[in-house]
């Protein structure tokens, strides 16, 4: 990815992958990295983004995908931004329905329910008009996100959440794949079932309008950065309702008119997850 150069020191930078990096590896949230980067600085958020994906990489990781996050405008003008962001999705942050989310490695987990594509064809060239993104999609799935902070207490500014991956932590794909003829993305409804929580409820239109549309932003995007979409990658797209916090033990279910049900189970404290969905408490019964 080939990002200009940030407005921000060097130093300044590689200390906000150090706080960041840190918070991840030992469970511990950090503060906030606005006091080295800003509030709002777009190329030096990215630029801590990259540092991070980069070193991952480089640690045996694969990318597969990105997330698309700030679709709301709600959250957009929380945030004081008028754009959504995005991350990248590693293969270790994939689980299946069958799988037993694990909560190590999520500092403050909450998850949300959306459109996920995938994708047939490279975008890298052309005018990258809905048309074209359209005819670039194999199929769209139900999709759990598990959003998490490595900022303390989720108190993030812009450049906090783009910088920190766009706040990605884990998610779950439905397994009901549907083409694009199929569905009217911008009229699916969405109801979310989280244990102890209020219901969830939204629809496509709560997505930038179109979920496709944050796909086809986040295409140009990603080719002006010099990474563009590819072929086989995973799109989640952004939240279709609210987000609820995860807690040990917990079940997450979805429903989105026309794509399913996806469904997430995530361990309690005392359980050791695999991902072939036992815990080592059950291997020993």
């Amino acid at each position: 990815m080939q990002l200009p150069s940030a407005s921000v020191a060097r130093d300044e930078i590689l200390a906000a992958v150090r706080r960041l990096e840190t918070a991840r590896a030992s469970g511990f949230a950090c503060p906030p990295v606005r006091d080295l980067i800003g509030a709002h600085d777009l190329q030096a958020a990215y630029a801590v983004q990259r540092e991070l994906t980069e070193r991952r990489l480089a640690g045996g990781a694969r990318a597969i995908g990105h997330k698309i996050g700030l679709t709301s405008p709600a959250v957009q003008a929380q945030l004081g931004v008028d754009q959504p962001d995005f991350g990248v999705l590693f293969d270790d942050m994939q689980y299946a329905e069958a799988d037993l989310v694990p909560m190590t490695g999520l500092l403050q987990p909450r998850i949300e329910a959306e459109v996920a594509f995938v994708l047939a064809e490279d975008l890298d060239e052309g005018d990258l008009g809905l048309d074209q993104i359209r005819a670039a999609v194999d199929h769209v799935v139900a999709a759990l996100e598990i959003v998490d902070s490595r900022v303390q207490d989720w108190d993030i500014s812009f450049a906090d959440t783009v910088a920190d991956n766009a706040s990605a932590g884990a998610f779950v794909l439905g397994q009901q794949r549907v083409t694009l003829s199929e569905v009217s993305l911008r009229e699916v409804q969405m109801t979310m079932r989280v244990t102890g929580q209020d219901e969830s409820t939204g629809d496509g239109s709560a997505c930038l309008g179109d979920p496709l549309l944050a796909v086809q932003w986040l295409a140009r995007q990603a080719r002006e950065l010099g990474d563009p979409l590819r072929a086989g990658h995973i799109i989640l797209s952004g939240a279709l309702g609210p987000m609820r916090a995860v807690r040990p033990g917990a079940t997450a279910v979805a429903d989105i008119t026309g794509l399913g049900r996806v469904h997430a189970r995530f361990a309690g404290v005392d359980q050791v997850a695999d991902r072939a969905g036992t815990t080592a408490e059950e291997q020993h019964r």
